[in-house]
């Protein structure tokens, strides 16, 4: 998977950017042992300092590792009042939203209900078909891993164009998009390869696994994500949109450059349609509650070992060898050799990072409000756990 600029594919790269990003940058550049002790964070608000210096309008970050809570921000939250990014600012974090859709799934499994390797017909038959798609052949965990093969939606030129780019996504911004014509874009396209031979990060997958999620639990993937996660996890600021266009305070403004033919202009784009994201990438969140899912998630709180197993499970994603991907989850190698478990997420006007090292005792989540620097996004990851 290689990252994109903003072209005629639309942001189906800013949707990945997040996920790529970190890999493929290299280190912000190194700081003595002393500078960055235990529970320094000095380094990171460095690197948060130069992505504003780079251009992004704001950063809001936490840490936690065993000196407890650090929480930082930089830059504005507002372009127009300067007011500054909030450290408690909500905000769509994208396709981090997986790896929750990538755990109800696997406790769903734990519970008897669905086994990853059913096909997808099985609990969704016949809506896979046609140009060479076929759901009998694909299964749960060729979904959850991106080894289905199926075409990512956000890379159909007119539904980039439409719903993703300058004045189409000003225009379409508040539109309900069904989880369905996600799939109907994606299956007026050929597979890219055979179920299992090969590794494409796809969003239609995701939306495929929400919906078989309503179809195992019989109610809303929303209503299954907030049971089985939000609420045992006490994650107050966490919430599904649905169709909501509002974006819950405290928050920040986000901010997209629609128009590549103007590369200065800036469009605030805070409000738009939560159904437009859906299972791949609806979820609204904060720093905070993100470093709380992740750690409950490592230390084993929401799945049993067998599943959690199953979830670290990787295949490789090609030409990065830094980075390999699970059910719902990415594993990073730093540049200092740190293990790290999480995902990234992007969304038109937002950038976001949630990893924590294996055994849960250091996570990191941050975001920016623009999302036009994702090269910018490793800095920071570097410089919590690399001091560099």
């Amino acid at each position: 998977m290689t990252l994109r600029k903003r072209t005629t594919a639309g942001v189906v790269g800013v949707v990945a950017a997040t996920l790529t990003a970190t890999a493929l940058a290299g280190p912000a550049g190194a700081a003595s042992g002393a500078e960055r002790s235990a529970g320094d964070h000095r380094v990171t608000q460095r690197a948060m300092d130069a992505a504003v210096k780079a251009g992004t309008p704001g950063v809001t970050a936490q840490a936690r590792d065993k000196n407890g809570v650090w929480s930082a921000t930089s830059g504005v939250g507002n372009l127009k009042t300067g007011e500054p990014r909030g450290k408690n600012d909500r905000f769509r974090i994208g396709s981090i939203t997986k790896t929750f859709v990538a755990t109800v799934l696997l406790q769903m499994e734990a519970e008897g209900r669905l086994d990853l390797d059913d096909i997808v017909d099985d609990h969704l038959p016949g809506l896979v078909r046609g140009n060479g798609n076929d759901g009998s052949r694909i299964t749960v965990r060729q979904l959850l891993n991106h080894t289905s093969g199926l075409f990512n939606y956000l890379a159909d030129e007119e539904y980039s164009k439409t719903y993703m780019q300058g004045n189409g996504y000003l225009k379409h911004r508040y539109d309900t998009l069904p989880p369905e014509k996600h799939v109907k874009v994606a299956l007026a396209h050929k597979p890219l390869f055979e179920p299992g031979d090969s590794f494409s990060y796809s969003n239609t997958n995701y939306i495929l696994a929400g919906l078989i999620i309503e179809k195992v639990g019989g109610r809303t993937y929303e209503a299954e994500v907030r049971d089985r996660i939000i609420k045992p996890l006490g994650l107050k600021s966490t919430s599904n949109p649905g169709n909501s266009t509002h974006l819950p305070r405290p928050s920040g403004r986000g901010y997209a450059k629609l128009f590549p033919s103007k590369p200065d202009r800036i469009d605030d784009i805070t409000e738009m349609n939560g159904s437009q994201g859906w299972g791949d990438g609806d979820i609204i969140s904060t720093a905070g509650d993100l470093n709380r899912f992740y750690k409950a998630l490592m230390r084993g709180t929401l799945l049993p070992k067998k599943q959690l197993k199953a979830m670290k499970t990787t295949v490789t994603v090609p030409d990065n060898p830094d980075m390999a991907y699970g059910l719902g989850l990415t594993r990073y190698t730093t540049s200092c050799g740190t293990e790290l478990w999480g995902h990234g997420g992007g969304m038109v006007g937002w950038l976001s990072m949630a990893v924590t090292t294996g055994d849960g005792r250091h996570q990191l989540a941050y975001n920016y409000n623009g999302d036009w620097a994702p090269q910018t996004m490793s800095t920071i990851k570097e410089a919590e756990y690399c001091g560099s």
